[in-house]
């Protein structure tokens, strides 16, 4: 056996200092289901809203998701929720800041980024696919006022990173010119 040179010793020890790098080996981004016409910045789910989040849990199935994040909104929260508790996950809650869209994105990829395994996040129509960019994916247009069945599935750690935009539950409403 011979001996390591400096630069190899330098190199074995400094590697086994550095922490591994957390990445998920995938993630999905979904906006939170359909609202109550309640009053307010905070309304619950709609009944069709409580169906999507059902419908969230069948298509996840399998996929072993171990990581949920959420804002402070209920309507995040509730989406994640049936999920969550059949998983036995406390969902991780990024608060939103009004007025700092790119902070709160920033926030989230960072929270993702220091996951492993499948993690589910549910944002909002203006944040979903800011987020799919971030981390790697392409830049697409913001979701619609009525889309609510898009779920996009990333492998962040690919190279190049792959996804793939894929329905789950109802059809939403047609989408609005310049939103998908």
């Amino acid at each position: 056996m011979q001996p390591l040179s400096a630069l190899g010793m330098a190199c074995l020890l400094t590697s086994a200092t550095l922490p591994a790098h957390a990445m998920p080996d995938v993630v999905v981004l979904v906006r939170h289901a359909e609202k109550a016409p309640e009053p307010g910045s905070d309304p619950a789910l709609s009944d069709a809203g409580a169906q999507r989040a059902q419908a969230l849990v069948k298509a996840l199935a399998g996929l072993g998701v171990n990581a949920v994040i959420t804002t402070q909104y209920r309507r995040t929260r509730d989406t994640a929720a049936p999920l969550a508790q059949a998983l036995g996950v406390q969902p991780q809650v990024i608060e939103t800041r009004r007025g700092d869209m790119p902070g709160h994105v920033q926030a989230v990829a960072d929270a993702v980024r220091a996951q492993n395994g499948a993690v589910l996040v549910v944002g909002h129509s203006n944040t979903v696919t800011a987020l799919l960019a971030a981390l790697g994916g392409p830049k697409l247009a913001e979701l619609c006022e009525t889309s609510f069945h898009h779920a996009f599935v990333l492998q962040p750690a690919a190279s190049p990173v792959r996804w793939a935009q894929l329905s789950y539950g109802a059809p939403s409403a047609p989408p609005e010119a310049g939103c998908l």
